[in-house]
């Protein structure tokens, strides 16, 4: 049975800030972003990537446009050192692009970090030592001004390799681990240590990385944590705050969306999240939350299939197919009633005006997606869907009532057999059902005649394989062709009529005409019929007989000798 939670764990205590400032605050602007794939998220694959994988990753990061991109922890391995030295020594480093490297606070480690960066013409040295009462007192068995004293003797080193190094413009990153379990006071005194320690000046800032290292706390205490130290601290026109979410609790995004509302300037995370047990947060995901609030990020993914690809191939990590504005299904919807709003949606929408189309909270080409893949057809699935995919796919704009005959139609079919039903399988299915019938009646031909102000026609037909030669007048092609088929004893009515051209998304000028046609029989019931031609009369005397061979006219026929 499982633990009694009461005993086993204990409440975090809200921050004492009474006049918190950051639930009135929106994010109008982005953060400085930092990338830490190459490193955080390198470090927690199941197989770390290769050079040529971390190369690739690192190129496509810069296309993106991170200005700031954390590519390895160069002591830690031969390895990380050595992919360090290939982007220097390649000149693979754009002009505008800041690399970092992660250090522990220990001299050796400290020396070695330096080493690796020799040539670079600017680079943030990241620091870190945990400062929480739990690593003090059961992990190092270190006092508070132990733990402060080891933080200012790492920054007094860097900063003395800094100095030696002048060719290299070096950027102090200094991180409390485990910030969110440490007590602010005792935060606060070691970061304003940290940044008289490097001397930090407006001109020469300090990166104050303020991690939730585990999240221990829902994401409103984070940023009461975060604006607490951003009102409190030294020099803070010295400082740059940053966040560094893990996502233990699952609420990564929000703890770095509420953490700049709370006054950080720049947040570090994994494009789709990977990490430490559950993983940083999901830079993409913050980065689009905010671009659908009419923020533009300053990172393109524009093209967001190209960087998930490329993402798995590098971590070999699958994204899910739900994953917010990039799985392969975020922009699907099985549901009928979903289906129908977003059709209903994408035909309101005007191009420039705000986008509204429900359910899609983010108009898909905007990342690179297009619309064939947003509806999609199971058993879930209603006319709108259906409607939407004939429309887009094949140009075929159904009456309602027809959306809803049809949708009659694949939902039979995907009760029956289960599973995803295609575009394409769509298409199989409407030429089945309306367009392919040729019994009892096949259309050969017809000419049409005036005949005393009336329309005539002579329909070239065969009926249960017999040819017949039939003749109709009327007040216009159908009226005369559904005459010439009562002579034959086919009695019908037709109901309602529309015609409309069919142009298949993508395509021009290869407009056909494509009919639609309610009927009614005397004895069975309505039903549409559909014609296509590139003549529109014709369109319309096929979708006649659509109908009626959708009746079932050898039913219909009156014989002459049972009139008798």
């Amino acid at each position: 049975m499982i633990a009694n939670p009461s005993t086993k764990y204990s409440t975090f205590q809200p921050v004492p800030l009474v006049d918190r400032q950051w639930p009135n605050r929106i994010v109008s602007q982005p953060p400085i972003w930092m990338s830490t794939d190459l490193r955080d998220g390198n470090q927690s694959l199941f197989e770390p990537m290769n050079a040529e994988k971390k190369m690739r990753m690192f190129k496509m990061l810069c296309e993106i446009g991170f200005k700031e991109i954390e590519i390895a922890f160069p002591s830690a391995s031969e390895t990380e050192f050595g992919f360090v030295r290939s982007l220097i020594d390649g000149g693979h480093i754009p002009a505008d692009v800041t690399i970092e490297v992660l250090t522990q606070a220990r001299e050796h480690l400290i020396g070695r970090t330096f080493e690796s960066l020799k040539g670079a013409r600017k680079a943030i040295v990241h620091v870190y030592n945990a400062t929480s009462k739990t690593f003090r007192e059961n992990v190092f068995n270190m006092s508070k001004a132990e733990v402060v004293q080891m933080a200012v003797d790492a920054v007094k080193l860097i900063r003395a390799h800094a100095d030696a190094m002048p060719e290299t413009e070096i950027t102090l990153e200094y991180s409390p681990e485990l910030f969110t379990a440490t007590e602010l006071d005792f935060a606060l005194e070691v970061c304003d240590a940290v940044t008289a320690a490097w001397g930090a000046t407006p001109q020469r800032k300090v990166i104050l990385n303020l991690p939730t290292t585990v999240e221990i706390a829902t994401p409103n205490i984070y940023a009461d944590q975060i604006e607490w130290m951003h009102r409190n601290l030294a020099r803070r026109d010295s400082v740059i705050i940053s966040l560094h979410p893990h996502n233990d609790r699952g609420t990564a995004v929000a703890a770095a969306e509420l953490g700049l509302m709370a006054g950080a300037d720049r947040v570090e995370g994994c494009l789709f999240g990977n990490g430490e047990r559950t993983g940083n947060v999901d830079l993409v995901t913050v980065a689009l939350n905010m671009y659908t609030q009419g923020v533009h990020p300053g990172l393109d993914f524009s093209d967001i299939n190209a960087v998930a690809r490329t993402f798995e191939h590098c971590n070999q990590l699958p994204i899910h197919p739900r994953h917010p504005y990039v799985g392969d299904l975020v922009f699907t919807a099985f549901s009928g009633s979903h289906q129908d709003a977003i059709k209903k949606g994408f035909s309101a929408q005007k191009a420039e005006e705000e986008w509204t189309v429900p359910y899609l909270p983010i108009d898909p080409a905007d990342v690179g997606r297009s619309y064939d893949s947003v509806i999609r057809v199971n058993s879930q699935s209603g006319k709108g869907g259906i409607a939407y995919l004939m429309e887009t796919e094949h140009g075929v704009v159904m009456p309602r009532r027809l959306q809803v005959e049809f949708s009659g139609v694949v939902q039979q079919h995907t009760d029956a057999h289960g599973g995803e039903v295609s575009a394409e399988g769509i298409w199989a299915m409407f030429a089945k059902t309306y367009l392919d019938a040729s019994a009892p009646i096949h259309y050969r031909e017809h000419h049409l005649f005036e005949q005393g102000g009336n329309q005539g026609i002579r329909l070239n037909i065969d009926i249960d394989g017999v040819p017949h030669l039939l003749t109709g007048e009327g007040n216009g092609p159908i009226n005369a062709a559904v005459h010439a088929l009562q002579s034959a004893g086919i009695a019908i009515q037709v109901r309602s009529y529309e015609e409309r051209s069919m142009v298949p998304m993508g395509e021009d000028g290869n407009a056909r005409a494509c009919a639609f046609m309610e009927i009614a029989g005397r004895q069975s019931g309505e039903c549409y019929g559909v014609g296509v031609d590139s003549n529109i009369v014709t369109a319309s005397i096929k979708a006649l007989l659509s109908g009626v061979n959708r009746l079932g006219a050898a039913q219909m026929r009156e014989s002459q000798s049972k009139a008798a």
